[in-house]
């Protein structure tokens, strides 16, 4: 019998692991993951680096090593992640060779403090992409109003770009926008137009924030419903005349992600997002357990509706139980780049603590 992770790259959509720890590389689980489950793909955000320094002692011995060299949690933190990172993306290299680039992406995110200054998160893309001196890293900048001209500008630069933190078509187009105006001066500027990029809808969290707040038949049904309007608009945008020139020179399409696809709802299929979002030329980035869940016992059977389906029509009937979509959009969007900060601030605080700790037991 065919894995549910076999069976869902079988049917065009990529396989990312939304999730690193030194644990996951030295051991050979990911090696494992990319050979067995049809993983070719790997994110990484604020939260997950916390999450991975916090409860391993595997960091210890080279935060020991670069607290002696002085440096501040930020750098230090920089330092550990882009080593991750880089050996992630080696471990992806063949599949980004044999995709002609396509896939095999790793991705890092710039310091989400700088989520609303265009100008410092576009230095340090520029930064974070040249330290990690890896063809098949992403640099992770959120789609706020603020980010946009930085992929504009990242993307102009030749930074290949994760556009993160969206929610609905809307933020989506703004960001599909940016990419391509950033590709599109590069095709004037007689450069290369081949500029990776993915477009990061963000999926659970929708369901989330109405939990409780909606009739029992609308349960688990808005994050998808989302999604499916956001896919027409993906589908339309890649068959537009805009898009066809720019691909006629050379381009190559920013391709939609979903992310945040672990199911929250414990009453909820583990695959609910898995198998609600099976869709060719897209990208799905999901936690460990739900990798696990799909090999182990989904089953995609159907793939989504390039016109969107009844997403519309689910849409109105959220309206109508009092559901706000674009300003739940924008509520969503400016609490995740919050939740972004809380899980930096707390890095920083973790690393200084083990910093300390180290400092004094080299001390003694």
């Amino acid at each position: 019998m065919t894995k549910g992770t076999q069976a869902l790259h079988n049917l065009g959509q990529s396989i990312w692991l939304d999730n690193i720890t030194r644990e996951l590389l030295h051991s050979g689980t990911l090696k494992r993951y990319i050979n067995e489950l049809s993983v070719t793909g790997l994110t990484s955000n604020p939260t997950i680096f916390d999450h991975a320094i916090k409860t391993s002692t595997a960091y210890d011995t080279a935060i020991g090593g670069l607290v002696l060299k002085g440096k501040s949690p930020e750098d230090l933190f920089f330092d550990l992640a882009v080593e991750d990172i880089s050996h992630a993306a080696e471990l992806f290299r063949p599949v980004h060779d044999r995709t002609n680039g396509v896939d095999g992406w790793v991705s890092l995110e710039v310091s989400p403090l700088l989520a609303y200054d265009t100008t410092s998160t576009l230095a340090a893309a520029k930064d974070l992409y040249g330290r990690a001196g890896q063809p098949n890293l992403f640099i992770k900048i959120p789609g706020t109003k603020e980010g946009l001209p930085a992929i504009e500008e990242a993307i102009f630069a030749g930074v290949p770009i994760n556009v993160t933190l969206l929610f609905s078509r809307e933020q989506y187009l703004a960001a599909a926008d940016a990419f391509l105006r950033g590709i599109e001066r590069r095709i004037e500027a007689g450069l290369s137009p081949v500029v990776g990029s993915v477009a990061s809808l963000f999926i659970s969290r929708w369901d989330v924030a109405i939990a409780g707040k909606v009739p029992e038949s609308l349960r688990e049904k808005l994050g998808i419903a989302v999604a499916k309007r956001t896919y027409k608009a993906y589908r339309e945008l890649l068959s537009s005349p805009r898009w066809q020139r720019t691909f006629n020179e050379g381009a190559r399409p920013q391709r939609l992600l979903w992310a945040s696809t672990g199911t929250k709802d414990p009453k909820a299929s583990d695959v609910l997002y898995i198998k609600g979002l099976a869709a060719p030329f897209t990208v799905n980035t999901m936690p460990e357990a739900t990798l696990k869940a799909l090999a182990d016992h989904g089953e995609v059977d159907s793939i989504l509706p390039a016109d969107g389906g009844d997403c519309e029509e689910v849409i109105s009937q959220f309206a109508k139980a009092g559901v706000n979509v674009d300003a739940l959009a924008a509520q969503l969007q400016e609490e995740g780049a919050k939740s972004f900060v809380k899980s930096w601030n707390d890095l920083m605080t973790v690393i200084s603590e083990k910093s300390a700790a180290l400092k004094t037991a080299a001390a003694h």
